[in-house]
């Protein structure tokens, strides 16, 4: 499962990466990922390595960086969010403060993902009233901002970090 395969809805764009963290269990409770991915509350962010996304229709793409971020409330955020400029489909955040990654929302992957073990909840502080968290949202899985622990650790911590060769699985996909 490490090469994933991804689109927006009116099939414009699709794109391609290498992932050793693409279990969905992480859910961001964030304003931005709640107003511009996040139908239900909140979206769910993937992990994979920047230089292995490949992009079909970039001509397609928009990006938007949000506002408001930090302690100014003109302050622009690094993060460039990814989407389809004609069906509006949340694809892919690239942070430049972090360069050797990509993290593509699950909800634009069409490879199968696996069911997480757990679910982890962040950004709590900026979840509005009318979000109810599920039953499994126990205070060891609960955050108010971003937990210490990363994408790439919580899969090792649960045995579900993939170690292949990137180069390997390409073959064996073949490319998107």
């Amino acid at each position: 499962m490490p090469h994933l395969k991804g689109s927006c809805h009116c099939g414009a764009v699709r794109f391609s990466l290498f992932s050793r963290a693409a279990v969905p269990y992480l859910r961001c409770y964030c304003s931005i990922c709640r107003k511009t991915a996040g139908g239900g509350g909140y979206a769910i962010n993937l992990s994979g390595e920047a230089a292995s996304l490949k992009v079909e229709g970039e001509a397609h793409l928009s990006v938007y960086q949000a506002k408001g971020t930090g302690r100014d409330p003109e302050e622009v955020s690094p993060s460039r969010r990814h989407f389809c400029k004609h069906c509006g489909a949340a694809l892919y955040v690239f942070d430049p403060r972090w360069p050797e990654l990509v993290h593509p929302f699950a909800s634009a992957i069409d490879t199968p993902l696996p069911a997480a073990p757990e679910s982890v909840f962040i950004m709590l502080d900026s979840k509005p009233a009318w979000v109810k968290l599920p039953a499994d949202a126990k205070g060891a899985n609960r955050f108010a901002d971003y937990p210490d622990e990363s994408l790439a650790d919580w899969h090792r911590a649960h045995g579900l970090y993939d170690e292949s060769d990137p180069k390997a699985s390409k073959k064996d996909k073949g490319s998107a």
